[in-house]
């Protein structure tokens, strides 16, 4: 009796042993639950190279607007080196072996090596994916251990939830960019017109700039996005091949810009798509929000708004010295405020713009127009809204005489100045 007793815990003990080798090994081979519950390794960067190829991933957006359900991945491809790749989904509580990604690169690539592309992946239903990565296999076992991206966009807000009204995107600063006096009217300018956020994607810039720009970002007006794609390839310093050389046109500036819509599509209700040094300034509104209202009240179904660039030479001041300020004369960069002599644009010639769009009807865009969107667009005329481009002149042969005096900037000088030595000071970079 005393022997059957003493078995009897032992044969529980065995039983219980013998249920968690079946449960363990039953939940291993079950499709679609795998290992690891939950991605290993989580991309922190911008940049993500796709393993086994030349390409690399940027973004990852639920998409809300297509039929059916899709992710869009964001990504950089090499156009000699497309192969088939497979969408990998974490979804949330187990793993969904890949399925066929639909690739779109983009038709604005200038003829370098590598285009901003699309990449569409297809999400199956009992699937509500977190993460997800490309992959040339299938196989969600073989891709657990790659880098996967967090999908962002996975709610849809309405307007009237949005954290920005106006959002401006500058890509790309690269080299010694030092211009901190421009850069610092141009926030200030941008901040007097109603924009509540900035972003700009940096690779790298001069020692002044870097510290105007943490200023700013610890202010919560800046975010500036890290964007080192020199340590990816060999990124051009201009838009064509032949002449500038390089893997990719102006440091991947198509890839960033198609990038900052798709961040902010349910964060902004307008975007600015528009470089570092041009203000897009309302003429006929105090502040872009009134511009706006007017606008689309106008165009009730625009969602695209093309301005028109106008050239501000830097090589012709106002004469009087008005705001030739002590305070700003050790501050590297352009005062903007010295030039108001424009250049009548050559309309026989093709003249670029840049955009305010509404981001939820842009598909992909490139510098000076949509590629692909879902609204109408419309040009803007020039005595309503058109951009301060202070820079080198465009149509050099001109005198003083054949340009137009424009003295937009002037308007706000009230404010614009004091807050410019403020941001300035606040930064370190005024000297008392």
């Amino acid at each position: 009796m005393m022997v059957k007793t003493r078995m009897f815990p032992l044969l529980i003990v065995s039983a219980l042993a013998v249920m968690v080798y079946f449960i363990f090994t039953l939940s291993r081979s079950q499709p679609g639950n795998h290992q690891h519950l939950y991605p290993h390794h989580i991309s922190d960067q911008s940049i993500t190279p796709v393993n086994d190829t030349k390409h690399f991933m940027v973004g990852a957006y639920k998409e809300h607007r297509l039929e059916g359900s899709f992710v869009r991945i964001i990504s950089i491809f090499r156009r000699d080196s497309v192969q088939p790749l497979y969408c990998v989904f974490y979804c949330g509580s187990h793993w969904a072996n890949g399925m066929k990604a639909e690739v779109q690169m983009h038709s604005d690539h200038f003829g370098f090596r590598f285009v901003t592309t699309d990449v569409l992946c297809p999400n199956l239903p009992d699937c509500n994916p977190s993460h997800v990565t490309l992959a040339t296999q299938a196989d969600a076992k073989l891709a657990q251990n790659q880098t996967f991206l967090r999908i962002q966009n996975l709610v849809k807000r309405e307007e009237e939830e949005f954290q920005f009204n106006f959002t401006v995107c500058w890509s790309n600063l690269f080299g010694d960019y030092n211009n901190v006096l421009q850069v610092t009217q141009t926030l200030e300018m941008y901040k007097l017109l109603g924009v509540q956020h900035v972003v700009v994607y940096n690779t790298s810039c001069g020692p002044d700039l870097e510290r105007l720009l943490q200023s700013y970002t610890q202010e919560g007006f800046v975010e500036v996005v890290p964007w080192p794609i020199d340590q990816h390839m060999n990124p051009s310093r201009g838009w064509q091949p032949s002449e500038h050389g390089g893997d990719i046109h102006y440091y991947g500036q198509l890839t960033t810009l198609n990038d900052c819509v798709y961040r902010h599509m349910y964060q902004s209700r307008y975007v600015l798509l528009n470089d570092i040094d041009e203000i897009i300034a309302p003429y006929q509104h105090q502040t872009l929000p009134q511009m706006m209202d007017v606008l689309q009240r106008q165009n009730p179904k625009a969602e695209v708004f093309l301005i028109e660039n106008h050239i501000f030479p830097k090589s012709q001041f106002e004469p009087s010295g008005r705001f030739e300020r002590p305070r700003w004369r050790d501050v590297p960069g352009i005062n903007i405020m010295e030039h108001i002599y424009r250049e009548e644009p050559d309309y026989r010639i093709y003249h670029p713009s840049k955009m305010i769009v509404r981001p939820r009807a842009v598909e992909q865009t490139s510098v000076h127009s949509v590629l692909r969107n879902f609204g109408q667009t419309v040009k803007v005329p020039p005595n309503v809204c058109h951009i301060i481009h202070v820079r080198v002149p465009l149509r050099g042969g001109l005198t003083k005489e054949e340009l137009h005096e424009d003295k937009r900037i002037w308007d706000y000088e009230k404010q614009l100045v004091p807050n410019i030595d403020k941001a300035l000071e606040k930064a370190g970079l005024l000297r008392m």
